[in-house]
């Protein structure tokens, strides 16, 4: 190189050099780069108004993708087979009040407007004993003293002339409120919360619970995506401009480490626990864990540890692309709580509006059902739904033996298709007996409720608009299970006519049922 070029050259490259640190210094630092000093009520690292995810992490879902993705596995249903009473005459399981199910499956007929055979694909996330539980029945309040009313019906299985059809409803007391709220909303706010039906509408439906939160209630707010934040904690419930202000700040980004979203919100409700209130974190999310604990047994494991100390967690499911159901029911079964799904505002206010705080409030911890049937009048006997319910003989007693938690309210439906021998419709003996086992809150030893006999006095030739509409909605599940007890010729015409024939006037959650049906691509 000559002279005259080396200056030259030597000051190009200092300038090259000058220009590259400006454009470094003039490059925002996202979160998770080094210390981060910015605002910390919004962590958004947004370009062009958009989440910028992180290098290798979730990039978020596609604002209205092409068809949902429920669960990346879509296990086969598999469904509780007829077992005969003279081989094991008694049925066990634990009590579920669950009601995801049904919400997802309007959200998939509303927005998605999946043909009848794509949604019999997803058939294995619809559990029978959530679309039945979603809607109310006429029952019996507890008498005096008891915490369960029992309601028991039998009649003529619409779909096979050889047997016959139980329901039985129980319904727990009306408990008087709290002293206080302690509630921690742990909520997801990683890239594939970024779409309308997830973080924004999560937003709005926390807005319907704001006012019905009082002084004494202590509200938390934790997020998680790559890391976990504390927004919001102690929050007196009545502040509810700062509530609100929290809840708006949100944004989504990021990976999905709910391992040490869990761990922190355990961490927050602990240290604002209230005697005898309610302490729970209901946790926010679409499911996809991608960092940390992210598989349904590491969730049960990891969960199950954790209730023994008096701190209930709920679930909310948003969104459908990218949704992970099954570590959803895993969270709420293994941590004392309930599951709802928020398919849109319409759920929102119910949820929120009128269940949220009454029904979370716990009566009844382990809650377990047993059926002691007789086989001199029940020859054999199906469980409908309750597949990852169902228990040990043994395990009714076993206080170490976890169950379904009840709250405040809750009604638990349960259905059984029965065979029964001609001489059970000439006696006046139960076919069968009911026993209910529970602990009270906070409590290690259980207690049995009284035996409620069910026999010939339940059982009629002519069921009830609640019975009718129960068939429908059984036999609905069984056509997208695509059930081996589904009789030939069973189609949603059919149901239709059924459901077309009842009074649902003043059961708008019927009538939308029905209507959900009129809308399916055959």
């Amino acid at each position: 190189m000559t002279k005259t070029l080396k200056p030259l050259f030597a000051i190009l490259l200092s300038l090259s050099l000058l220009l590259a640190l400006a454009s470094c210094a003039a490059a925002p630092m996202e979160p998770g780069d080094g210390f981060y000093d910015g605002p910390m009520n919004n962590l958004s690292g947004t370009v062009n108004g958009n989440p910028s995810p992180e290098k290798g992490e979730d990039q978020g879902d596609a604002a209205n993708p092409s068809e949902p993705d429920l669960d990346g596995t879509r296990p086969n249903v598999q469904e509780n087979p007829f077992i005969a009473t003279n081989e094991q005459s008694v049925s066990t399981l634990s009590a579920d009040v669950d009601t995801a199910s049904y919400a997802y499956f309007r959200k998939l007929i509303s927005q998605s407007g999946l043909s009848f055979s794509r949604l019999q694909s997803y058939g294995a996330s619809f559990r029978t004993e959530e679309f039945i539980n979603y809607f109310r029945y006429g029952v019996t309040s507890p008498a005096e003293n008891e915490l369960f009313g029992v309601n028991a019906s039998i009649v003529p299985c619409p779909w096979n002339a050889s047997t016959v059809l139980m329901r039985m409803t129980l319904k727990a007391n009306d408990a008087t409120a709290p002293v206080g709220n302690n509630l921690v909303f742990l909520i997801d706010v990683s890239g594939s919360m970024n779409s309308s039906d997830k973080l924004p509408l999560l937003k709005q439906s926390f807005s319907y619970l704001t006012s019905q939160l009082t002084a004494e209630d202590r509200i938390s707010i934790v997020t998680y995506s790559g890391s976990e934040r504390v927004v919001l904690e102690g929050c007196p419930g009545n502040d509810t401009q700062t509530i609100l202000n929290a809840l708006n700040s949100l944004s989504a980004y990021g990976s999905t480490n709910g391992e040490a979203g869990l761990t922190r919100a355990y961490e927050i409700a602990q240290a604002n626990f209230i005697e005898g209130g309610n302490n729970r974190i209901i946790m926010a999310s679409d499911g996809d864990l991608n960092v940390g604990i992210s598989s349904a047994d590491q969730l049960k494991s990891y969960v199950a540890e954790k209730r023994d100390a008096g701190i209930y967690l709920s679930v909310l499911g948003f969104g459908t692309s990218n949704y992970r159901d099954t570590n959803m029911e895993a969270l709420a079964d293994n941590g004392n709580g309930v599951y709802y799904y928020i398919d849109g505002m319409s759920e929102a206010e119910k949820v929120f509006g009128s269940d949220l705080l009454s029904t979370l409030y716990t009566v009844a911890e382990d809650v377990k059902l047993q059926i002691h049937f007789d086989p001199q009048y029940v020859s054999s006997f199906r469980l409908i739904g309750y597949e990852n319910r169902i228990l040990n003989e043994e395990d009714f007693e076993d206080d170490t033996k976890d169950a379904g938690e009840v709250g405040a309210g809750h009604c638990v439906t349960v259905c059984y298709e029965l065979t029964v021998s001609p001489s059970a419709m000439s006696t006046e003996s139960a076919w069968m007996t009911l026993d209910v086992r529970y602990k009270e809150p906070g409590t290690e030893m259980s207690m049995p409720t009284e035996t409620f006999p069910i026999g010939k006095a339940h059982y009629t030739e002519t069921p009830d608009e609640d019975m009718l509409f129960v068939c429908s909605v059984i036999q609905t599940v069984m056509l997208l299970h695509n059930s081996t007890y589904a009789p030939d010729g069973l189609s949603i015409a059919g149901i239709l006519e059924t459901l077309n024939a009842l009074d649902l006037s003043s059961h708008p959650d019927r009538a939308e049922f029905r209507d959900l049906l009129t809308r399916i691509k055959q």
